[in-house]
């Protein structure tokens, strides 16, 4: 086993990060505020996957969560299952569900956002909806718990792109909480984190060729009836 590394405002790495490994797989739960990969720079070089290197060198990023969201994210140990797990995530034969603490009172309790999303070239790293030329990006959405000024929404992202959660409940009227790229002052002051959580993560194991379905609730609180 490697040394740990040392960063700026380190990261203490807890075992509960790991929430399930096999021979083939391992199962992380991100915490908010750390990157899933490297950035640029080497204040940007810790991350999850630096961390996880240390018990796990031959570890590889599959898919990644935002730096602020925090969950379930599925790793490989070689490259075998690493090319395995990559063309189910391309083909969108997994599923994920997300939970998220928005702003606002809904008018209805479930629907569909269906709004094509590209980069804001001119803000990156900013999302923006764009008819023309936005690649598609669907998201479900079904309120879980209502108060009087905000919601526990569930949210399922049929597709994958950058900042598709933020992006889409923003554009409904209803960013989520501690949001610092799409949110209002308000709505940014209302946490001290995004409350956006990957609580469900499914696919195929690449080997044993089984449905696993992992489940791990957010730690942030519901909202006050």
């Amino acid at each position: 086993m490697h040394s740990p590394p040392t960063f700026p405002n380190q990261f203490s790495f807890n075992s509960s990060w790991i929430h399930y490994a096999d021979k083939d797989i391992v199962i992380a739960n991100k915490p908010s505020g750390l990157l899933s990969v490297p950035g640029r720079g080497p204040e940007k070089h810790e991350c999850l996957l630096s961390h996880l290197q240390v018990t796990f060198p031959e570890i590889k990023i599959v898919h990644r969560l935002d730096m602020d969201t925090s969950g379930l994210m599925v790793l490989a140990l070689n490259a075998e299952v690493h090319r395995a797990l990559s063309r189910q995530f391309q083909e969108r034969e997994t599923s994920k569900r997300y939970q998220a603490i928005c702003a606002g009172r809904p008018s209805v309790q479930q629907g569909v956002i269906n709004l094509p999303m590209r980069c804001d070239w001119d803000r990156r790293p900013l999302q923006m909806i764009d008819f023309k030329q936005g690649k598609s990006a669907k998201t479900l959405w079904k309120v879980l718990q209502q108060s009087s000024n905000q919601f526990l929404v569930e949210l399922t992202p049929i597709t994958g792109r950058s900042h598709q959660l933020r992006l889409h409940m923003k554009s409904l009227g209803h960013p989520i909480l501690g949001d610092n790229l799409y949110a209002d002052a308000i709505t940014l002051n209302m946490s001290s984190r995004l409350l956006l959580h990957a609580t469900n993560l499914s696919f195929t194991h690449p080997v044993t060729k089984q449905w696993l379905e992992f489940n791990l609730p957010s730690e942030f609180s519901p909202p006050p009836c």
